[in-house]
This record gives structure tokens, sequence and C-alpha cells, in this order.
């Protein structure tokens, strides 16, 4: 928000605007020695010193009663010092507040938990195994021989039939001439030829009117103008507003009289429109028959012509087992490994709480 320091009357002149209630306070303020936080110095400072001006911003500056500073030794934490109008009181340090380890990079001790583990347990899914056979007449698996004794008698047969694979179907056809009508609904395809008469338009019932104030010009103010300020230079038929006397400004305010603008005669004017009526139109067109082109459709009932011929199959459909037959193999010894898969769950560490001091 833009502040207002000056007013600049139409005569030209400037005014300060002056608070006195905010002078009061200002002078309360500084008169009383309050406490001012003026900047970080990067001049040496002690207590009692009476080191004036100091350097802050790079920039020479001199106390007064109350100032408060910044200042931190080489090592040291931030000192706070103000300056009693002749020399500086050291006002305090942050090591005072937040204790030595404030201002340490790491500190370490030491501490022996105490507490158990709980017991992991395992959890598996099925695996392939890998089995080795190997020849061994004590094995305990038989997994291969062959079978002898065993004879099969069989005959030939063949099957023979008909059928009819190949041929044609005929249809009859004719063609028609169908005629084309209008429909009862749907969109329209087509406009016969014709004409529309023209209607006679007439006034049925004469529009309503009415009696209005009808003006006439006069002379008024139309406009007010502004003009900046100034000593020799005024805007026509000017009103002054304003007074001073000492330091106060008085604004005045400004009123107006009230009277007729105008003069007005009664004139007669039309407030609805005229209602208005038409002859019924004729038209006369042409009929028109429409036809489709030619339409081909089948007639009578189809036939089918084709070729019977012949479907032979062969082969050995039927025997017998003569005797049963003997069955010889070889022992072996299984063997094979696996290894199991699965995980092993995460133990958890239950303890005693414990405090670690360190300093």
């Amino acid at each position: 928000m833009a502040d207002i320091s000056v007013i600049k009357l139409p005569s030209g002149s400037d005014y300060n605007i002056k608070d006195a209630w905010a002078r009061q306070q200002l002078e309360a303020i500084t008169g009383g020695n309050a406490l001012v936080f003026i900047g970080v110095t990067t001049t040496a400072l002690s207590d009692g010193s009476t080191t004036s001006p100091i350097t802050i911003d790079s920039e020479n500056v001199t106390p007064q009663t109350g100032n408060v500073v910044f200042y931190t030794p080489t090592g040291e934490p931030t000192q706070e010092f103000i300056w009693n109008g002749t020399s500086w009181q050291l006002f305090g340090a942050a090591a005072d507040i937040l204790g030595a380890l404030a201002y340490k990079d790491s500190a370490s001790g030491k501490v022996t938990a105490t507490g158990t583990i709980s017991t992991p347990t395992f959890t598996g899914s099925s695996s392939a195994v890998t089995i080795t056979a190997t020849d061994n007449t004590s094995g305990n698996y038989q997994p291969k021989g062959s079978i002898s004794g065993i004879a099969w008698t069989g005959a030939s047969m063949t099957s023979t039939g008909k059928f009819t694979p190949a041929g044609s179907v005929t249809v009859g056809t004719t063609t028609s001439t169908a005629t084309v009508s209008a429909a009862a609904s749907g969109t329209t395809t087509y406009t016969p030829g014709g004409s529309v008469g023209t209607p006679t338009i007439s006034v049925k019932t004469a529009g309503s009117t009415t009696t209005i104030k009808n003006p006439t010009s006069t002379t008024c103010a139309k406009t007010v103008v502004a003009q900046a300020p100034s000593a020799t230079s005024h805007p026509s038929n000017n009103l002054t507003y304003y007074a001073v006397d000492g330091e106060t400004l008085s604004l005045y305010q400004l009123g107006y009289t009230t009277g007729a603008a105008i003069t007005t005669s009664d004139v007669t004017v039309k407030t609805g429109d005229a209602a208005y009526e038409s002859s019924q139109p004729s038209w006369t067109g042409t009929a028109v028959r429409l036809v489709t082109g030619n339409i081909t459709t089948p007639t009578g009932s189809g036939s089918f012509s084709g070729t019977e011929g012949n479907v032979s199959v062969s082969g050995t459909t039927t025997g017998s087992i003569s005797s049963q037959g003997t069955f010889t193999g070889t022992k072996a010894q299984l063997s094979g490994t696996t290894t199991a898969a699965g995980s092993v769950s995460q133990p958890t560490f239950t303890g005693d709480e414990k405090t670690v001091t360190v300093s």
C-alpha cells in the first residue's frame, strides 16, 4: 500500500503530512534507550571495549545507546554486545544457552545392548530332483527289458461305397417391373414440379399509440475538468474547496442545486405493431409416376445335377493275439541329489532400552 507524505494544493504549494502521535512514540522510544539490533560486525569486540565506529556490511557505523550487535570470535560461539553510550558490554553468548555440544561436529559413546534374538524358521518349496540309474543285479528298480512269445494274426479288409460329390444347381429367373409410390412417412427423395401462388398481405388491425414528452435542447454543465496544481493556470469556472490555516488543511464540501435541464412538448408515437393477415396461397403442380428399372427375381424351384463316384477304403481291421508274452529285464540302482529351495525368516531382536550420555 502506498503512503502519502505530501499534499499538493491547486495553488502549487506542497504540504508535508505530520503525524503528531507517531512523533511522540518515536521520541519515547529513542529517549528511553530502547534496544535496537543494527547487524553483525567484523570488528573485534570484548566486554568493556570502547571501539567506535565499528564495521557492519563493509561500512563504518557509529553506535548509539541501546544498539545491539553480533560478533563471532575465531573458533568460538557467536557473542552479543550492547553499546551503553561509552563502551560495549557482553550481552551473552549462544553457548551459554545451547551448551558446549551445540558447537561440536561429532560426539561418541559406548553402549552394550541386552536382549534376545528370536529363532529363525525355514520356508521351502518343491524343486527338481536329478536321478541316476545304474545297472545292478541287487538294484531296487528294474526299468528296462523285452517281451517275447507274443504273436498277432490279422486279416485285410476292404470297404466300398458310393457318393455324388460334384454337380450344379439350376434356378429359374424372370424380369419384372416394380411400381414406386409415395410413402406415408420418412425422408423425401423427390420433389414434383409446380408453383405456389402469391398471397395477398393486408392490415387486419392498426397498432396502438401513446403520447410522450419531446425534449428541446438547452445549455447545461456536461463534464468536470481536473487540472494539475499550478500557481498561474486554473481551469474555467473553477471552485475552491480547500483552505490552509497553519498546519491544518481544510477540505470543503461541494453542493449543487436542481432544476429542469430540458423543456418538453407532447407528441404521439406508436407503442405496438399492427396486425397483418394473408390470403390462403394456392399450389399448382404436375403429378408424376415413379417407376424402378428392371428387377431380376427367382421363379419356380431349382434342380441339382451331379455325377455318382466310388469310394474305396482298405486296411487291417481284424486279428488276435495268439499267446501270452514274457518280460525279461535288468535291475538298476536309482540314486539322486537335490538342493532344497526356500528362505530362512529374518530373526528379530528384543532388547532393553539404554540411555547413552555424551559429554
